[in-house]
């Protein structure tokens, strides 16, 4: 038979019916063999299928599955007009540290833009879904809508192809400033879907999917971005962003993403955020 042969009804089923009872995956393939089947296509549907199953079952028990990541491989990402290197990957969930995404000028241009139009961060509440002032965000920011002028249009085609996007599912780019003592305490980005205030915003373009954090100015001391459950911190430097990504076709949300800003030691810290949505964005 063909190598690339379309595997009949009958036989995925005796493939799946053989996945329930237990059945070694390379006996399956034997079989398979043995009935006229190429190696490649009797391979690809028993441990396609045995993928899953899997994936199935670990949904099924509220387990996050990991899948192929967004973000592209390899160690130099190639976004616009501009090569993102890769410093540090890490798999599940999927983190990356990417160097000279931003040259210093387009750092100190976003900086000398939002300084005039800051205002307190607020954060979603949980029930209501409003905008709320907390004493674990506190930090001041703005943002700037896509496309917003010739500048950010540019800074906004090279994120989404760093971040593998559309760039109409990103919202606007958001620019923060911490103040010595500023901080964020650990949260996810993405919206519960169990807490009712998530509701209004899921609506606006489905669940966030990523998140790209972009450092804006080399802080003297603290400020770096700590992932908790994982033991991970990632230390500012101007140009470089910390990249993950929460959401996978399942709709699922990966607990393991809870993150924060430390507080700031010495100086400031200037961050730009992008997150990215499962359909295009709607404000």
């Amino acid at each position: 038979m063909n190598a690339h042969m379309q595997v009949p009804e009958e036989w995925r089923n005796w493939i799946a019916h053989n996945l329930e009872r237990g059945c070694d995956l390379e006996m399956l393939v034997a079989d398979m063999l043995r009935a006229g089947f190429d190696a490649g296509a009797a391979r690809n549907a028993v441990f396609g299928m045995a993928d899953q199953s899997v994936a199935a079952a670990a949904a099924a028990n509220g387990t996050y599955v990991y899948e192929t990541p967004r973000l592209p491989a390899g160690n130099v990402i190639h976004a616009q007009e501009r090569d993102v290197r890769v410093v540090l990957r890490i798999d599940r969930p999927t983190i990356a540290f990417v160097d000279n995404l931003l040259d210093a000028d387009e750092c100190d241009e976003l900086v000398r833009m939002s300084a005039h139009k800051l205002v307190r961060s607020t954060i979603v509440d949980r029930e209501r879904g409003s905008a709320e002032v907390t004493t674990g965000r506190t930090s001041e920011g703005t943002y700037f809508e896509l496309n917003a002028d010739a500048f950010i249009a540019r800074l906004d085609r090279r994120i989404a192809a760093l971040m593998n996007a559309p760039i109409e599912n990103g919202e606007g780019l958001q620019i923060l400033h911490y103040r010595t003592g500023d901080e964020y305490a650990p949260h996810y980005d993405y919206f519960p879907p169990e807490d009712a205030g998530s509701r209004a915003h899921i609506a606006q373009g489905g669940q966030r999917v990523a998140s790209l954090i972009i450092y804006l100015n080399d802080v003297e001391d603290g400020g770096a971005t700590v992932f908790p459950k994982l033991g991970l911190r990632i230390g500012p430097k101007k140009g470089a962003a910390v990249y993950f990504e929460y959401c996978n076709s399942l709709d699922q949300v990966d607990p393991q993403t809870l993150h924060g800003g430390l507080p700031v030691l010495k100086g400031e810290k200037w961050i730009a955020t992008k997150w990215v949505r499962q359909r295009r964005y709607v404000a």
